[in-house]
Order: structure tokens, then sequence, then C-alpha cells
């Protein structure tokens, strides 16, 4: 089996090695999940709730040791990695405080309609739940699923990417550590090819994936084959659209970060910035230049505003989109390029203009700091330029008319709508997309409820 290695983007130095788990391994780990389902439920909500709370305490109490290893791992500036670190220990209460509520059935008024003495709903664990997660928020990806999952009594197992095999070890102890039950939530070191055979085990239930589009593929057709839940929240080439009545300043100030942040490496990243011909000319200038001000470097330096690729290969998929787009006529506004610094995955911070529909950055998505400028002659045309996207996952739409915003609100196909702000997830918020950003819903009532089986009980 294939060693798994931590590598620091911003030198490309070798941080760790892992052997990937034996059979034998995930076979204990499985065993161990399936144990910690009834032992979760004897735990009851106040000790799970609980529970819930010391890890949150925990993960806080190591939030400079944890953002720094998030930092080293996969490059994200330091300031973000503590604020992923403070946001997951944070979203770890809500489910404490929230869960009991959120799985409360109801009860029929009058179930003499349906012939019965009483008749109810109530929310049961589906059990094992598989979390195959990604590397660009390696601590709030797998918090966003496993307090909602272990606060309604379901275990989890994690397969981590394997880019983030320190993240994937710290978190998957974390639980374990604060004292829920052995092995109700617990970390495999394998790669994606033993990841079927995993789904494809009795004793898991249900898979929840955030991952690329390709991955989104090939474990939802497991799923599918084997008849198990699945949430999928897949990528998204989210629409930034700036209409003329919009606040300019605010707006170029908020498209920056919301291109930038996480090193351009975030699902709901805006990536497509579509302005309309009143206002586009100011903001390209102003946008272009924000962006070329940018800071780019060692992303343990707070003063850094972007880091590294999180892997070459990575690096490698942006300078391929943008040199497609450059061969094929795109006007580069800034960027471009790799950055000079000499180690490390670093790319400038990039602003593209003149777009068509035969370049691949039309219709892909850019994980990477580049955005994408179109130009848009009315209301209309900039929402069919988003609606265009196979991708609907966020949306951002600036504007201070009434009558636009209602329209946008229904008219944009995404899983949210931000109005003059950044799509950004919140615990007390759903969130997930439609199209080919996948299905199903994270966080929120919504998404403690997506690993329950509703259960409808009727009494003579």
């Amino acid at each position: 089996m294939a060693a798994i290695r931590s590598i620091n983007p911003s030198t490309g130095l070798e941080r760790a090695v892992y052997e990937e788990d034996s059979d034998a391994v995930v076979e204990q780990r499985l065993a161990a999940a399936a144990a910690a389902v009834p032992a979760l439920a004897a735990l009851g909500w106040d000790r799970r709730a609980e529970l819930m709370r010391a890890a949150a305490d925990l993960l806080e109490s190591e939030i400079d040791d944890v953002a720094d290893l998030i930092t080293a791992e996969m490059g994200k500036p330091i300031a973000q990695s503590r604020a992923e670190v403070a946001k997951s220990a944070s979203s770890m209460r809500y489910y404490a405080d929230n869960a009991r509520e959120f799985l409360t059935g109801r009860e029929l008024d009058d179930p003499s309609v349906v012939g019965a003495s009483a008749a109810r709903t109530r929310f049961d664990p589906l059990g094992v739940v598989l979390a195959v997660m990604p590397w660009n928020y390696p601590i709030w990806q797998v918090v966003r699923f496993a307090a909602p999952a272990l606060m309604a009594g379901n275990a989890g197992i994690l397969k981590h990417a394997s880019n983030v095999p320190q993240s994937a070890v710290y978190i998957g102890e974390l639980f374990t550590r604060a004292g829920f039950p052995e092995g109700a939530f617990a970390t495999l070191l394998i790669g994606s090819r033993r990841v079927e055979a995993v789904i494809r085990d009795p004793r898991v239930a249900a898979v929840t994936l955030t991952g690329s589009e390709g991955a989104g593929r090939s474990i939802g057709a497991t799923a599918g084959d084997v008849l198990k839940k699945a949430v999928l929240e897949l990528g998204g080439s989210d629409p930034f659209i700036v209409m003329p009545s919009a606040d300019l300043e605010a707006a170029v100030e908020t498209a920056v970060k919301a291109r930038t942040t996480n090193n351009g490496q975030a699902c709901i990243n805006a990536k497509r910035f579509i302005v309309h011909d009143d206002v586009y000319d100011e903001f390209a200038r102003r946008f272009a230049q924000a962006m070329d001000a940018l800071v780019v470097g060692d992303p343990a330096d707070p003063t850094v505003d972007v880091g590294p690729l999180a892997t070459e290969s990575g690096r490698s998929d942006i300078e391929e989109l943008v040199e497609d787009a450059r061969a094929k006529g795109a006007a580069i506004l800034v960027g471009g390029r790799r950055s000079d610094i000499p180690v490390g995955w670093f790319y400038e911070p990039t602003v593209i203009a003149d777009l068509t529909r035969d370049m691949r950055l039309y219709s892909e998505e850019a994980f990477g700091p580049v955005a994408s400028l179109y130009r848009a002659a009315s209301f209309d045309e900039a929402v069919a330029i988003a609606n265009e996207s196979e991708f609907g996952l966020g949306s951002a739409f600036w504007s201070n008319d009434p009558e636009e915003i209602a329209r946008a609100e229904r008219e944009i196909e995404a899983g949210a709508v931000f109005v003059n702000g950044m799509t950004i997830s919140y615990a007390q918020l759903p969130f997930g997309g439609i199209k080919r950003s996948g299905y199903g819903r994270e966080l929120s009532k919504e998404g403690i409820r997506e690993f329950c089986n509703l259960k409808t009980v009727w009494v003579a």
C-alpha cells in the first residue's frame, strides 16, 4: 500500500509520512463504529451535549497548534486557519445546544383522522456514516458533518484527503479524547481506491462527500448501487453580480475577499464576476488594482494575504486554465503567472476579462486566486450569464434596488443567494447546491436531519 504524505505547500518539503491502514485496521474501526451506535444512544441528549461541548473546549484550547498545523499542511494564511478552528468550536456548541430541538418530532393534532389514538413522527439515527472530506478546510469540513452526526446519535468514519493526514489524525482522535465512546468517530488512513469497499460494507448506513465533481459521481454511483443515503457537496463556479445601484467600494472590497479567501480554493469562492455596463469599467479598474496589491508569500506570516496552492498539481491546473484563455484571446488584467517566489506552489492573484465560450475557464471551476470578469448590459443578461454555469452552489448579488433583489432571489439558480455580501457557510443556515454542485444539505436543522430516519409512529 502506498504511503500517505504531508507536504508543506510553501516549501515543497515533506512534513510526515503515514502508512495506509491495513485491512485489519479498517475492519477494527468499522466494528468499533458499529458498536458505538447503541452506546451513543444510551448516553442520551444531555450527555452527548456535554461531550460535544467538551470537544469544542478541547479544540479551542489547542487553537494555536491546530491553526499552525492547518497552515503548514495546506497553506491557508494563519489568521484564516485560526478563524477556521474558532468557527468549528462554535458550531460544535451550536449543535450541542440545538440538536434535541431539531430532532424532536411532531404529534398529529387530531390522530382520529388516521384512525389512531396517537400519531407522531420521530428522528432516529441511521447508524455509521462515512464522511469523505477535502483538504481545503481540514477541520471545519469535518466538524460540520461530525457535530450534527454525533449529536443525532450516528457514529462517524472519516476518510480525509490524502494530503492532510496530520489534520485527519488530529480530528479523528478529538472526540474520543473529549469522552465520546470508543469508535464513535475515527479516521481511516486509506487511499481513494479503497473507499468503495467501505461504502459497500453493510455496517455503513450512509455517506457524505465534499469534493470534486468526479469524486461525487463515483461515490454517488456506489451509494446508489447499494441504496444508501448520500449527501454530495461538489464544485462551484459562483457568480458575483454587481448592478449600477450597488455600493461599488464595498462590492470591490468584498469581491477581493470572496475570490481569494483560502487562497482561492473554496467551492463557495466567488469565481465569475458579472458586472453591469454602467459600472463595469470602474469596477474592473478597482478590482484589478486591489487584487494586484495583495501580498503573496509565507502563510505563517500574518501580513500575508495569499499563500500557496495546496498541491503542485493544483497550481498546474490553474496554469492550464489561464494559458488556454490567454491563447484564445482573453485579456489578463493582472497576474496570470506563477509567483516569482522560488520555492512552494504560489500563483499570482489574477483577473481575466473578455472570456468566450470556447475557453475552458468559461465553464470549468478555477480552484485558485483567478477571477473571471464578465460584462452584462442588463439585469436579465447578468442573471443569464450566472445561470449558464452547470454548477449551482452559492451566489452573490450586489444592488440597492428592491425589485432587482427580489428577482435575484427567485431567478438565480443556486443553493444560496447572498445580497450585498459574499457566500459563507453558517451553522445556523442550510448549505448545499443544485445542478452539478451536488445534492442534499449540511448545517442547520436540515443538515442534522439528512442522516436520520424520519419515522412515523401510529398507535391504535
